[in-house]
């Protein structure tokens, strides 16, 4: 008798301890996360941020990053890729469709999450895309509503007649956007044309082009101008030429206006998704694209009080908000 209780006693020992092993083993489990963004400007910085601060504050050091920067080249996006799929990280975060392209190229098996990508049909080549990608592929989107991009053009400059829409030809996502604008305003009545530059090398000429061929320019979601504002701007402001531009990095270097998201609340919304498919398990290829809950109305007051325009109240200023916060702290 005592022998069977002796027996009971050291089984459920063992049971306890296998459970507390394996307790052990899963507080312990560790990820380590490939982020490989296009190049560096406000924007794609953000997101990164929002996407790491996201996945730190679900994981804690739980997690790690690799983080590389591909200097606004496509190749260099898909060496860095192949090297975190050589070593074998958990998970992949494209910034940027080129990270994105070169990601899908090089894997159909870790799971990847791209951000700052306007339109993943699009940039993947897929016909009727109807909102999940598939596979081992999901993320954000940063499409802004370009009907009221163009809408915001109008009410800003509602005497123009020619509209000039400067865009990089490299950027499939950049033609779909100018596409759709240009439709929009011609709708609205304003004559339009494309404006291409295939990269920073050419920006210039094409630039000094439409700065005296058109009353107002639109810039969208376009990385390399993006990385190119202080060019655009040199050009333009002494040309008087306004730009209404597709995010909030490209109009605080030369833009007076934008329709914006936060970047970094979408890296932010990224990162949970990834906390999703790594800590609780859930399914990519049935995650559909997230977008930018709401956009916001901002200006560039310096560059507005120069060309002498009137913003409407409704409009916020850029750099406002962390202005406030800043007093906030300081009270």
């Amino acid at each position: 008798m005592k022998k069977n209780v002796l027996s009971a006693i050291l089984a459920a020992a063992a049971v306890g301890a296998l459970a507390a092993g394996s307790a052990s083993a899963e507080e312990a489990k560790t990820y380590t996360v490939g982020i490989c963004q296009l190049m560096e400007h406000d924007a794609l910085g953000a997101a990164t941020q929002g996407f790491k601060d996201a996945l730190t504050d679900k994981l804690g050091d739980a997690v790690t990053f690799d983080e590389q920067n591909a200097q606004g080249d496509s190749n260099t996006c898909s060496t860095i890729i192949n090297s975190f799929v050589s070593s074998n990280v958990d998970l992949i975060l494209a910034n940027a469709t080129p990270a994105l392209q070169a990601a899908v190229a090089a894997t159909d098996t870790i799971p990847i999450l791209g951000t700052s990508v306007t339109e993943y049909g699009v940039a993947l080549g897929i016909d009727d895309f109807n909102g999940t990608v598939g596979g081992n592929i999901s993320g954000t989107s940063d499409l802004a509503p370009l009907d009221e991009q163009a809408a915001m053009l109008n009410t800003l400059f509602p005497d123009a007649k020619k509209v000039g829409l400067l865009y990089c030809s490299a950027e499939a996502n950049s033609q779909y956007q100018v596409d759709t604008v240009k439709a929009a305003l011609e709708e609205l009545g304003y004559s339009c044309e494309l404006y291409a530059f295939s990269d920073s090398n050419d920006l210039a000429s094409v630039t000094t082009t439409v700065s005296t061929a058109c009353d107002v320019l639109y810039i969208p979601t376009d990385n390399t101008a993006a990385n190119n504002t202080e060019i655009i701007n040199n050009i333009c402001l002494p040309a008087g030429l306004p730009i209404v531009v597709g995010e909030e990095g490209i109009c605080k270097g030369c833009g007076v206006a934008t329709l914006s998201i936060s970047y970094y609340d979408l890296g932010y919304a990224t990162g949970e998704m990834a906390y999703r498919i790594l800590a609780e398990g859930e399914d990519i290829s049935t995650m559909p694209i997230e977008y930018a809950p709401q956009f916001t109305k901002k200006y560039n007051a310096q560059l507005c009080e120069e060309l002498g325009i009137t913003i409407p109240e409704d409009y916020i200023a850029i750099g406002a908000e962390e202005e406030a916060e800043t007093e906030a702290v300081t009270e």
